[in-house]
């Protein structure tokens, strides 16, 4: 099938088969108008490394944000984060960013694009394609209220009063806000909040406009694109208006551009749902988001600290597959959002779904909820910090239990087949900011704190801060990963079940047989751990990089100690061959 024959395809299922025809040609249209940056499609390493900032994380007076963080990432990220994801950085009014006003501008407050474009000459670029709604403010919408023909049915209306109980409501707020407009109120539908108003993508119009987004993005360097909500696209009264099969259909389209028009270019769809959904969402393997977000993993991780007991995390982690090599998770615990509940019900039980509720609260964090459809509400999403999830202020613990903690988590997350995600405030370290979600009332913000870059560098130049600490071990285990082919997202991953205290990783390359075994403590108790017997287990060397320690295996034997919540990882030196499967310099 041929590329228009494929545009066509999709945008008949979408529009009809009589539509699809000059749907098809305005959008080939556009494509050649684009002066696209051909990329290579290359294969996904262990050294792609993604950092989640803002673009005004870092502060200085009178300077640049933008070009204040390049500087920045440039001394204390690389080399060992690859890629950054920007989150929004154009214009918005709510949300922290995710109320578009224009998609196509950078807000000034932070720079212009020649700034973003400096930062994508030291790192590859992701940003967000706020796809499901824009701001209330966003010139679109002020069109739709005036009534102006070409945006009249931009946006997705009510008429009268139906039935929409089986709506799924990831928040507590109304699903309609009234707006008065050129011919009278109109009930416009709002997902998320009353400034954020959604798209109607029944109109192709809005289509066409959302995939000039996505490619003008393309254009100004984004190498991975984030779809913001993605599973909220396409709505129809009487359904859920959640995974329909015409939104996983236009993420289908936007695959199939991006294959024929910016190779090499990922999508990655964000979709905070339980994880047999959230899968979905990979497709064949080969024609819809090349990664998605493993968001089971943040809370199981957390509900295995919290426990001592690793059953549910590796049982889990044992069912993880991807349907191609070309796909793969991206493994993250922290983001500018929270935890999510919604993906591990299935996994963990109500009791311990509730544990983690009560464990935050106690550590000073917060619970946002959603509405059920009887009008009861119930947890959606953990607000903490996740280094105060893990060792809570009030638990008094070491700045060297802390540090530990942390470092397993994200070793967990280093270890496992897939892209890993660090949050910029758990990379460097950061507490939460609880003064900031109660000034405002927005829960998130207690993992939002924007940093004075004074204060920030003068932490981490103090070699026994806390923050200094965090950084450093996290980026010895970023060194012992990018420097091992062996955690490539494609080379097969096991989980070994043994001892419930442990969560261990095995990734083996089916060419070479050279191999990796990954073994965390999740609890305050020394484990005994007895590697299996294998002639590739003689020549590992085991590394544990919270400690800046390394002990070749004969050294080991057949068992190794683990510390409590320490992580150890065995590399191989040398294959017989001379080559170097994994350098740990």
């Amino acid at each position: 099938m041929t590329f228009e024959e494929r545009l066509q395809e999709h945008l008949a299922f979408l529009y009809g088969t009589d539509r699809a025809p000059s749907l098809t040609a305005e959008l080939r249209q556009r494509l050649q108008q684009l002066d696209l940056p051909r990329r290579s499609a290359r294969p996904l390493h262990a050294r792609d490394v993604i950092l989640i900032t803002y673009a005004d994380q870092v502060q200085a007076p009178g300077r640049i944000p933008l070009e204040v963080l390049g500087t920045f990432l440039a001394r204390h990220a690389a080399p060992h984060i690859r890629a950054v994801h920007i989150l929004p950085f154009y214009p918005w009014t709510s949300d922290d960013g995710f109320a578009v006003v224009d998609y196509l501008s950078v807000d000034p407050r932070y720079g212009t694009w020649e700034h973003v474009h400096d930062l994508g000459r030291s790192f590859d670029l992701m940003f967000d394609l706020v796809c499901n709604h824009t701001s209330s403010r966003c010139p679109w919408f002020e069109e739709f209220l005036r009534d102006n023909p070409r945006y009249r049915d931009f946006y997705l209306t009510v008429q009268g009063d139906p039935d929409l109980s089986a709506v799924f409501r990831p928040r507590t707020t109304p699903l309609h806000t009234e707006f008065p407009s050129a011919t009278g109120p109109r009930k416009v539908w709002t997902t998320f909040s009353a400034d954020q108003v959604d798209l109607n993508y029944q109109n192709p119009a809005v289509l066409l406009t959302v995939l000039d987004v996505l490619l003008t993005y393309v254009r100004h360097g984004a190498r991975f694109i984030r779809l913001d909500a993605v599973a909220f696209l396409w709505k129809e009264i009487g359904t859920s208006c959640l995974h329909l099969p015409q939104t996983h259909r236009i993420v289908q389209l936007m695959r199939t551009i991006l294959d024929h028009a910016a190779p090499g270019t990922r999508l990655i769809t964000e979709t905070n749902v339980p994880h047999s959904e959230n899968i979905s969402y990979f497709g064949d393997g080969s024609n819809e988001a090349h990664l998605v977000y493993n968001f089971a993993l943040p809370p199981l991780v957390l509900h295995s600290f919290r426990t001592g007991r690793t059953t549910e995390l590796t049982d889990w982690a044992a069912q993880l597959q991807t349907p191609s090599p070309d796909t793969a998770f991206l493994n993250y615990l922290a983001s500018h959002d929270g935890i999510g509940v919604n993906p591990v019900r299935g996994i963990l039980d109500d009791r311990d779904t509730q544990a983690l509720v009560d464990h935050t609260l106690a550590a000073g964090g917060f619970v946002s909820e959603k509405a059920l459809p009887d009008g009861s509400r119930t947890p959606y999403e953990l607000n903490i910090n996740y280094l105060d999830a893990l060792s809570p202020l009030r638990a008094g613990e070491s700045p060297d239990v802390a540090t530990r903690k942390m470092a397993t988590a994200h070793a967990v997350a280093l270890s496992l087949a897939g892209v890993p995600a660090l949050y910029f405030h758990s990379f460097f370290g950061s507490r939460g900011d609880r003064a900031a979600a109660l000034t405002t009332g927005i829960y998130r913000r207690i993992n939002r704190e924007k940093l004075a870059l004074a204060r920030l560098e003068a932490e981490l130049a103090e070699p026994t801060s806390l923050r200094a600490r965090v950084h450093h071990a996290l980026r010895r285990w970023l060194t012992l990963r990018t420097n091992c082919p062996l955690f490539a997202p494609a080379v097969p991953q096991t989980i070994l079940k043994g001892h419930p205290r442990l969560f261990v990783v095995e990734r083996t390359d089916p060419t070479t047989g050279h191999r990796a075994l990954c073994v965390h403590n999740f609890s305050g108790e020394r484990v005994t751990y007895r590697a299996p017997r294998s002639p590739a287990q003689a020549g590992l060397i085991w590394h544990d990089a919270t400690g800046d320690r390394s002990l070749p295996a004969r050294d080991v034997g057949d068992t190794l100690q683990i510390e409590p919540w320490a992580s150890w990882w065995g590399l191989p030196a040398a294959a017989p061959s001379g080559n170097q499967p994994c350098s740990n310099d």
